[in-house]
């Protein structure tokens, strides 16, 4: 499974069962996408 972020969005590689289950372990996390490209981002910085 690969997970890349990036400013525009993110991209999710693997399984479709592994994206689902990626996702909503996410969405616990960050409400939306552009949250959490803007934490990941933080994080790089």
């Amino acid at each position: 499974m690969k997970i890349i972020v990036h400013p525009k969005g993110v991209i999710l590689h693997g399984k479709a069962w592994e994206i689902k289950a990626k996702l909503k372990e996410y969405s616990h996390k960050y409400q939306y996408i552009q949250d959490w490209s803007k934490a990941a981002s933080n994080e790089k910085q």
